[in-house]
């Protein structure tokens, strides 16, 4: 049963191109299907999330993350009685923007894209949904409700001051009202979010053995995780011991998003979802002693795995691809695509090319930038 301050799909406010309603799906559901059916969506599955896609076979990707981040927001939604489709639609979404090589691949095109504006991921996975996907005949993008464009701008809190130049031409075509929080259900894929980076990066930093579980069982929350599963199971195989400990880390990051949702929401008493909205702070949200406690564990991270040599050494080579490729598409439009160029005669300023070929370069997989990366860079050096 939805609640009063869940998002309802009738009264949606709508597409900007108007269309014929689905006999058998909410608005929602078309949205989250649309998202599914996306070619940036496909794409995820090579592109990074730590590791670069090729690395190994057990780490997470774009897609295998965006998943889990996906049933995550379900699990709560269902708790709080919150519309599951809006939620799952911002869930599979909010990583549709990142370029390859994850947050490397992002730091060398907003470097490159500097004098033109900037990049921002979550700026761009607004611009494919409404500009950058071209399968429909009525419209480019995928003419999403107002909810999910509004959850993708903003489901991380309000945006003020300078946007980056994609959210402006979002918003500008279609008033996204900026200044207030997301939705109840935006929210949800927004917390989501760290409970799923923050379960997996663990498990894959130990899969890549760049700390063991003895590291881990010294960090707060893990802790007392580790010494429940050794009362119930001592003498446990390592393997299964760290899945139980993890496993144990994942419920009690939900468990306590829920028990502050819950507070929050019998504090504030919405009425509907403007109230979530205008509540001037966030509703879905961590306890601030968990949430001090995930700082320990992100410094962690930070420190063993997202600055680990190997990792590093591998976030130097990927940058000079982006840096790379940049300047050669800049140079060289011909070289882009046939359905490319045809945009490239339309751009009048070094500045509408140069974000051309940053969409170009962003929409890339990690395997596909280093395949052209060979072809056009390091050939042409032999």
């Amino acid at each position: 049963m939805r609640a009063i301050y869940g998002s309802d799909p009738a009264k949606t406010r709508g597409r900007r191109v108007a269309e014929e309603e689905s006999t058998f799906r909410s608005p929602y559901q078309r949205d989250r299907d649309r998202i599914i059916h996306s070619s940036a969506f496909r794409r995820l599955k090579h592109k990074t999330q730590v590791f670069v896609e090729h690395e190994g076979d057990y780490f997470r990707t774009r897609l295998t993350h965006t998943l889990e981040v996906a049933q995550v927001a379900r699990t709560i939604a269902g708790v709080l009685g919150l519309d599951f489709d809006l939620t799952e639609t911002l869930a599979l979404a909010h990583d549709l923007g990142h370029p390859p090589f994850g947050h490397t691949g992002e730091d060398a095109l907003s470097e490159m894209m500097a004098p033109h504006g900037g990049f921002d991921h979550n700026a761009q996975a607004l611009r494919i949904v409404t500009h950058l996907e071209r399968h429909y005949a009525d419209f480019d993008g995928l003419n999403l409700t107002w909810e999910s464009l509004e959850g993708l701008a903003k489901h991380n809190g309000p945006v003020t001051g300078d946007l980056p130049w994609a959210l402006a031409e979002c918003n500008a075509a279609w008033d996204l009202e900026l200044d207030t929080h997301a939705s109840a259900e935006a929210q949800v894929a927004a917390v989501s979010d760290d409970v799923a980076y923050n379960h997996h990066d663990l498990h894959d930093g130990l899969r890549a053995e760049l700390f063991s579980t003895d590291d881990l069982a010294e960090l707060p929350i893990l802790s007392d995780c580790f010494a429940d599963v050794d009362r119930r199971y001592p003498g446990l195989n390592y393997y299964r011991r760290r899945h139980e400990a993890l496993r144990r880390f994942f419920g009690i990051l939900v468990e306590d998003v829920i028990a502050v949702a819950r507070r929050n929401l019998a504090e504030i008493d919405p009425k509907d979802t403007t109230d979530i909205r205008m509540a001037g702070r966030p509703v879905i949200r961590f306890s601030a002693g968990l949430w001090s406690d995930l700082k320990v564990i992100r410094r962690f991270l930070f420190e063993r795995m997202y600055r680990a040599p190997s990792v590093v050494r591998m976030r130097a080579e990927v940058t000079e691809v982006v840096r790379d490729l940049f300047p050669f598409y800049l140079a060289h439009p011909e070289y882009l695509p046939k359905q490319w160029r045809k945009d490239v005669e339309e751009v009048e300023s070094e500045t509408g090319l140069a974000r051309l070929v940053s969409d170009y370069i962003a929409g890339m997989t990690d395997r596909f930038a280093l395949d052209c990366h060979r072809k056009f860079i390091e050939e042409a050096e032999r």
